[in-house]
């Protein structure tokens, strides 16, 4: 490989980085605004979040073209390949984080919508969104420095968002068997917190995506104990 052809390559890389951070900023958007929407009941916040659902989908097709043409001209090999395979994992999981704030807000127009909601565990909402939310974000950032030690804290913060879950399902199971009434929204409230549960496991996933990135370990499926000797090694 040339110079320029060498130059070019990592321009090529740059450009599919760049998108996926792109990409990753709108993924964080739409789960604030899912989150307002469903706490405040703001109906046209939640709708915005389904209309711009397509364009985080879109964005997954065309990085993932980009990466396929990557691989069929320039045959990166080591280094290179990894980081391209980590884009393609990585957008698979940023778009699914984006279909859970969808579901977020489809719950939101459920139950506002019939105007039957009665008493809503929103404080747990909040708290499980904002840790998720962070996850995300530390995610991100450690793809785009290529930083390998976030991943034991993320994988943390994902046992946190875990136990925040079953807390919150004990509550509403609690709440259901004491008032029946209360059973269509705890389930909708329940189907929430679900949505961003998984979101916590998709930034988890991608956090460890980055450690294979930059050091060619895979660490999916290890605790946290194995993950903080691998980084160590």
């Amino acid at each position: 490989m040339n110079e320029h052809t060498s130059k070019q390559f990592d321009a090529d890389l740059e450009a599919v980085r760049s998108r996926v951070l792109k990409m990753g900023g709108l993924v964080e958007e739409q789960i604030v605004k899912a989150v307002e929407a469903l706490t405040t009941g703001n109906i046209e916040l939640a709708k915005q979040v389904q209309q711009q659902d397509h364009l985080v989908n879109g964005m997954e097709v065309a990085i993932d073209e980009d990466c396929n043409h990557i691989i069929a001209r320039r045959q990166p090999t080591a280094g290179d390949l990894r980081m391209v395979m980590t884009v393609v994992k990585t957008i698979t999981d940023l778009e699914r984080i984006g279909d859970e704030a969808a579901k977020i807000a489809r719950m939101t127009l459920t139950l506002y919508g019939s105007n039957r909601l009665a008493s809503p565990r929103f404080s747990e909402i909040r708290l499980m969104s904002s840790q998720a939310l962070e996850m995300l974000r530390t995610s991100l950032d450690a793809f785009a420095r290529l930083e390998v030690a976030s991943a034991v804290q993320v994988a943390k913060q994902d046992l946190q968002v875990d136990d925040e879950f079953k807390g919150l399902l004990r509550h509403l199971i609690t709440f259901m068997m004491e008032d029946p009434r209360t059973i269509s929204d705890s389930i909708d409230i329940l189907f929430a917190a679900k949505a961003i549960e998984r979101m916590g496991d998709h930034a988890k996933n991608m956090a460890e995506y980055v450690v294979y990135m930059v050091k060619g370990k895979d660490v999916r499926h290890t605790n946290i104990l194995e993950l903080e000797q691998e980084l160590q090694g």
